[in-house]
């Protein structure tokens, strides 16, 4: 539980907020909101401890845990994937060791009847216990499947960590703060480097935390499915909402309409009570009562209407010129990067006016097949663009590789051609980009204005054919529906990467998904692939069998194939039933060990169990027992993982 009492913050003599309290209690799920510099992530590093509030208390329960995903880290390199992550559990590293140490003495030691031996055998008992209690048995399992939930595969635990983007590395920061399971998660923008299985991953994952969540989040689908509360800062001040992202947007309407109605309202009680005073100021008969309307205006609390950004980015795609019936043709196109091969024989089919979503995991290939389409890699295969094709890209980092140097009008200036060119002013304008805003670096622009300005460079000729790559990165979710419905207008054909739901849902009308180096098509939009297919984690789309689209063509199974499969299901069913077996044996010699722990905490039990056997060596005994079983079972389960995924 977190409670703030009268918090104030300003930076350069300008309150950012002032004076806010709220509670934030167990299982709530807490969405931070307001527009941009309104100070959400400044708020989360106040709670976090990162930055000192000028006045009021936060306060917390003692021994309270917290964890914290900035959106600024530092690379740690040096450690592998697991290593990194697993660093985050120190106090299991701490006890990890102490028991090996404490286990080194007693083996050396013969003094069994000595004080000091038993208090020994107290020390690692105690540190036994603590180590289960915060599930140091199973914590490299649970670092697994964290890392493997947020999209990494098991081949990539060992590699190390300057092998990855800063992204991927940022995926690691996010998997040492969920395996620490802290008390309270403050999350700011953690679905930034995700894709949807891990986003979908991610909020099964918060769904079941039992603390705290507070988060920062412009993904609408991902702050409706996971929180519960919406609060809001506006105006220095906070707005509390008992109710999801959407349910806050409706209601804060209506509050809004309120506040405007309040507002006119008051403003024509001081209008009136104004001009009463100053008609009737010198009247001695009015005196009493012109003194009595002055001390009611002072009195009255005057009403802020919020400020609105009422501002709207206009958007609408040229008409797009005739193509021929077939825009993209791709049959066996196959990229490597070296050793490493990302797709393999895939063929799809692109037709004119048709608008498709690449979805998977990340590093599957969606971005790589998108460089092809444009001419930016090459490959083996075939891919052919039709008749009369004209293609407009947005790629991922478009809008960090705009040249800083240039100024908004020159960006576009520089490569607009033709009639185009005497319309830029007014395509700036539609994005935003007004009056002196033109001539500004576009080294001083914001994220979300270099977004608006890639963007605009999509509108300087008319094309029939839009290659989008992560469109929505920098854009707030007001600007994301602009563009949504603009796409939607668009009569030509698109092929969209995205890992926002909400934007991608009603937008495409057919899927193609980027798995095992090949491609798969479903029919219908993002939700409907992922309702179809079921896969609401990472886990169940590695493992389980998919349910294909009713649309999507089936081929027929040979029986050798059919042999084949079958042989495959059995040996599968084997080694489930082994690990199944194995589970119940280590549950039965994890008991055995418990005992054995007791019995030597029972000084005088001990003692006479020494007289008929060797209790410590056949506590170590079952210890190593215990180890082989749990590497069978990890096998036998590791073995059916690998026969599902075939």
């Amino acid at each position: 539980m977190i409670s703030l009492n009268q918090v104030s913050v300003q930076f350069n003599g300008k309150f950012l907020f002032n004076g806010i309290s709220f509670l934030a209690n167990p299982k709530d799920r807490i969405g931070l909101v307001g527009k941009n510099g309104a100070g959400k992530s400044t708020l989360l590093k106040v709670i976090a401890g990162e930055f000192e509030a000028e006045s009021g208390a936060i306060s917390k329960p003692s021994g309270c845990s917290i964890g914290y995903l900035s959106q600024d880290i530092k690379p740690r390199l040096g450690k592998t994937i697991f290593d990194e992550t697993y660093s985050a559990l120190q106090e299991l590293k701490q006890l990890e060791q102490q028991v090996k140490h404490f286990t080194k003495q007693l083996e050396e030691r013969t003094d069994y009847e000595s004080d000091s031996y038993m208090d020994l055998i107290q020390d690692m008992h105690v540190a036994n216990e603590r180590f289960s209690l915060l599930g140091g048995d199973t914590a490299d399992a649970e670092v697994e499947k964290v890392l493997m939930g947020l999209g990494f595969l098991r081949s990539d635990l060992s590699r190390k960590m300057e092998e990855f983007s800063g992204g991927w590395q940022m995926r690691v920061e996010l998997a040492k703060i969920l395996v620490q399971r802290p008390d309270v998660l403050l999350l700011d923008e953690p679905t930034n480097h995700l894709d949807i299985l891990s986003i979908q991953w991610l909020e099964d994952f918060l769904k079941e935390h039992s603390g705290t969540v507070i988060l920062v989040s412009h993904d609408r689908a991902f702050l409706d499915n996971i929180t519960n509360r919406t609060i809001e800062i506006t105006l220095g001040r906070i707005n509390d909402y008992k109710v999801p992202y959407s349910k806050y947007v409706e209601q804060r309407a209506e509050r809004i309409a309120l506040q405007m109605a309040s507002f006119e309202n008051q403003q024509k009680f001081i209008a009136d009570t104004e001009k009463f005073i100053d008609r009737f100021r010198y009247k001695a008969s009015k005196a009493t009562q012109v003194q009595s309307r002055i001390k009611a205006l002072e009195k009255v609390e005057r009403i802020q209407v919020e400020e609105q950004d009422n501002s709207v980015m206009r958007l609408r795609f040229p008409p797009a010129p005739r193509a021929g019936k077939v825009v993209v043709l791709a049959e066996g196109v196959s990229k490597s990067y070296g050793d490493l091969e990302v797709l393999k024989n895939v063929d799809l089919m692109l037709d004119r006016g048709e608008k498709v979503a690449l979805l998977g995991k990340n590093g599957e290939g969606k971005t790589t097949f998108s460089k092809i389409v444009v001419g930016e890699l090459d490959y083996t295969g075939k891919l052919e663009l039709g008749h009369n094709v004209s293609m407009g890209y947005y790629a991922q980092d478009q809008a960090e590789s705009l040249d800083s140097k240039k100024t908004v009008f020159e960006t576009l200036d520089d490569v607009a051609t033709g009639p185009v060119r005497t319309k830029l002013r007014d395509i700036l304008g539609s994005f935003l980009f007004g009056g002196e805003d033109i001539d500004k670096k576009v080294s001083v622009l914001s994220g979300g204005e270099r977004g608006r300005l890639a963007l605009a460079k999509l509108l300087l000729d008319p094309v029939n054919l839009l290659v989008l790559d992560e469109p929505t990165n920098h854009l707030d979710m007001h600007s994301k529906d602009v563009l949504k419905q603009a796409l939607k207008n668009y009569d030509g054909a698109m092929i969209i990467v995205s890992h926002d739901r909400d934007f991608l849902s009603g937008l495409t009308d057919k899927v193609y998904e980027f798995k095992d180096h090949g491609v798969k098509q479903h029919i219908g939009d993002v939700y409907e692939f992922l309702s179809k297919t079921k896969f609401s984690t990472i886990q169940e789309f590695s493992s389980k069998p998919k349910v294909e689209a009713a649309k999507v063509e089936k081929q027929s199974e040979s029986k050798d194939e059919y042999k084949v499969r079958k042989a495959r299901e059995k040996e599968a069913k084997n080694a489930k039933n082994k690990a199944d077996r194995l589970e119940k044996e280590i549950s039965s010699v994890e008991r055995e060990i418990a005992d054995l722990d007791e019995l030597m905490l029972d000084a005088d039990g001990y003692k006479e169990a020494l007289e008929e056997r060797d209790v410590f060596a056949e506590y170590q005994q079952k210890q190593s027992l215990l180890d082989r079983k749990m590497l069978e079972w990890e096998e036998a389960v590791n073995k059916v993982e690998e026969l599902s995924n075939q």
